[in-house]
């Protein structure tokens, strides 16, 4: 499945996604104010569509 279609992105799949770095994204993931963090157990995981509303809004869109 591409990374397009999914609706979960985890760590690795969200640092090909922005193009940020594994440190940036999980500071990203764990920040207390992340509007778009999925926490299931002790994973991290970004909602890919309010990620990029996210990814929207920092941009100026």
């Amino acid at each position: 499945m591409k990374i397009n279609e999914k609706a979960l992105l985890n760590v690795p799949e969200m640092m090909e996604y922005t193009g940020w770095g594994e440190n940036t994204v999980r500071n990203a993931l764990n920040h207390p104010r992340c509007t778009y963090v999925v926490r299931m157990g002790n994973r991290l995981y970004a909602n890919r569509k309010l990620l990029d509303k996210y990814l929207d809004s920092i941009s100026g869109k």
